[in-house]
């Protein structure tokens, strides 16, 4: 089984730690499925009090992170997961300017075998070092944060549980909203009753069929109802089972046969 190889180049390895030591990311790595890195660009600084930012050139409030620290610290990083220097591994900065993430982007990901995200601070990072290193921008949604830690930790988290043997059961990252173009169904345990609410009859009826029907129906309507733009997309792509129930009461209708033309 290969290993997942993740780092992250931060101010504040302790974060990451902190938010994926635990849980099933803290157990896969455990297991040597995942390796997860931090490191500090603090330690990269040729200043002797450890500065890694200054003024921006163009003026206006707010400190810059300057390259040289950075892609030391990238060099580093590479020798460090023995990627040959003339190699350019994935790399992940995150911003809100870059391209949303999606379980897609996740999948993506995941099929990589060193991945690195950088994670910037202040007003960013000088340019520069964004050309030299880069390779993909992505953000986790409209809205600016203090630092690129926590999506780092979001976005690994995500891609994590598409390598294999990081779920026990491997069908758990089949079934999940968004992996299917839907969000998920709802879903109940025991006990069958909970202050005068009853488990959905169908779920108890044994008929694997009509569950089926019945999960397929409930996630198109949960998607209409929370995220009508993913519900367009679902249904302007796939083709639905005869007598599927829609949101809107429109029943799918069964495919008709064509009639063979009557030899004369």
């Amino acid at each position: 089984m290969s290993i997942m190889n993740f780092c992250v180049m931060t101010l504040f390895p302790e974060m990451i730690e902190a938010c994926l030591g635990e849980s099933i990311i803290g157990r896969a790595r455990e297991k040597g499925i995942v390796n997860v890195d931090a490191v500090n660009i603090r330690d990269y600084t040729l200043d002797k009090h450890k500065k890694v930012d200054d003024y921006c050139y163009s003026g206006g409030a707010g400190m810059l992170m300057q390259p040289d620290p950075i892609v030391r610290c990238y060099d580093a990083v590479k020798e460090k997961m023995s990627i040959p220097k003339e190699n350019k591994p994935r790399l992940v900065y995150v911003t809100p300017q870059g391209q949303t993430f999606t379980e897609k982007m996740a999948a993506e990901f995941a099929k990589e075998e060193n991945l690195i995200f950088l994670c910037g601070h202040y007003e960013g990072i000088d340019e520069r070092a964004l050309e030299l290193i880069v390779t993909d921008y992505v953000s986790i949604g409209d809205y600016v944060l203090t630092g690129g830690e926590m999506p780092a930790c979001i976005m690994i988290d995500a891609i994590s549980r598409l390598v294999p043997g990081v779920l026990n059961n491997e069908e758990s990252a089949v079934g999940e909203s968004f992996t299917h173009g839907l969000l998920e169904y709802p879903q109940y345990t025991r006990p069958a009753e909970y202050m005068g609410k009853k488990v959905p009859e169908v779920l108890l009826s044994g008929n694997h069929a009509l569950i089926e029907k019945w999960k397929l129906e409930e996630a198109l309507k949960r998607t209409y109802e929370r995220r009508p733009d993913l519900y367009e997309e679902y249904i302007k792509n796939n083709e639905l089972p005869p007598k599927t129930v829609l949101p809107d009461g429109t029943i799918v209708p069964k495919k008709r046969k064509m009639r063979k033309p009557e030899e004369n």
